[in-house]
């Protein structure tokens, strides 16, 4: 589905935030921490709809955008090195120390730090000054945050900021966000930003407050749209935080309406094409689950006869037997390990040993790291 239309409506009203603050203060930078894009060769559409919403934005604040796990950091960071009054791009890991310094109407001057998604295969040797550093994404953030506190100790008198884009431990995933494991592990411990004042998370899809090191405030402030059906209870949101000379930052959670509902129906056909207490979603995005015992011919068409924007669908039968959420959750959304022992538990019978999915899990990031070298081949 093109979700242009939807993401223009959510980043207007960001805009509309911007230029109209709820508590009439003056709002001294917008934040971005990562994943701009949902892969690393944009849609031309979509890049232009970033050029507008910062040339919109730039008008009259200071954007700070830093790239995820779904950009190319050295597309997304392009005009890094011109864009040098109100567009800010950090996305270079050899630049994880140079803040933005950000001078608030208040009066209170805090430093912006940016840390890029870091790929543990990449960045362990980027950091790892004379040895590579252990191959995990804590090993990596940890020493992008070293950086930052050793730079922040040579300034003092400044608040402090870091853009991170990471799964911090405590926080929960939704089925939307692509998988970053390595080594069967994708969490990070919240301390690391132990003495930073305000981390502003990227990567998970719900706003969330993780707990962090006493004095450091950690918050996901989510994704501005709904992208899965995970997410269809989620109040979308935007953070309004307030950074005071002392004492801890207070975030704001401001509600960025939805373009369209989402719902999830199930039931009969005929039942969801003819009850009247489903009318309140015929405007919604709708998951269906149709639960005849034979599957009804032309199912989809007949469906968005009535819910025309109908996402996806679904054939369960009443009475078959419950193949748990293997049924019903898009392969590219999974662990990549529980598919794996899938697989082997289909071709061979029996629970996959963990010798065998520790096989899988390895073959499997061996092909992603062999794409991410492609990727980078073809940049250079």
């Amino acid at each position: 589905m093109n979700l242009h239309e939807a993401q223009s409506a959510v980043l207007d009203r960001i805009c509309e935030l911007v230029e109209n603050p709820p508590d009439g203060v003056p709002v001294d930078a917008v934040l971005v921490a990562g994943d701009v894009y949902d892969r690393g060769v944009p849609p031309v559409e979509s890049v232009q709809l970033f050029e507008w919403t910062l040339a919109r934005l730039s008008e009259m604040t200071t954007v700070v955008v830093t790239s995820g796990n779904h950009d190319s950091a050295i597309r997304l960071g392009y005009g890094a090195g011109l864009f040098r009054d109100r567009i800010r791009l950090l996305t270079d890991t050899g630049r994880l120390d140079l803040p933005v310094v950000v001078e608030g109407s208040d009066g209170v001057t805090a430093a912006v730090y940016g840390i890029p998604y870091l790929d543990p295969d990449h960045a362990r040797v980027a950091l790892g000054g004379r040895e590579p550093l252990p191959r995990s994404h804590q090993a990596v953030l940890s020493a992008a945050c070293d950086l930052v506190r050793a730079d922040l100790a040579r300034r003092g008198g400044v608040r402090s900021v870091v853009l991170a884009h990471a799964f911090v431990a405590g926080a929960e995933p939704s089925e939307s966000e692509r998988s970053i494991m390595v080594g069967g592990v994708d969490r990070v411990a919240a301390t690391v930003f132990q003495g930073i004042d305000y981390a502003a998370l990227g990567h998970l899809h719900g706003p969330q407050a993780p707990v962090g090191a006493e004095g450091s405030v950690v918050r996901y402030s989510g994704s501005p749209l709904r992208y899965s059906f995970s997410e269809q209870d989620h109040t979308k949101v935007v953070l309004l935080v307030d950074l005071p000379a002392t004492g801890p930052a207070v975030a704001t959670p401001v509600e960025i309406e939805q373009p369209r509902p989402m719902a999830s129906i199930s039931g009969r056909l005929d039942d969801l094409l003819a009850d009247p207490a489903l009318t309140v979603h015929e405007a919604s995005w709708v998951r269906a689950t149709v639960t005849d015992r034979v599957r009804p011919d032309r199912l989809v068409d007949r469906l968005r006869s009535r819910f025309p924007h109908v996402l996806q669908t679904f054939h369960q039968p009443e009475g078959a037997v419950d193949r748990g959420r293997s049924g019903t959750t898009a392969v590219s959304e999974r662990d990549p390990r529980e598919l794996g022992s899938d697989f082997i538990a289909h071709v061979t019978k029996a629970e996959a040993s963990d010798g065998e999915v520790a096989v899988f899990t390895a073959g499997y990031e061996a092909a992603v790291r062999a794409q991410k070298a492609a990727e980078a081949q073809e940049v250079a």
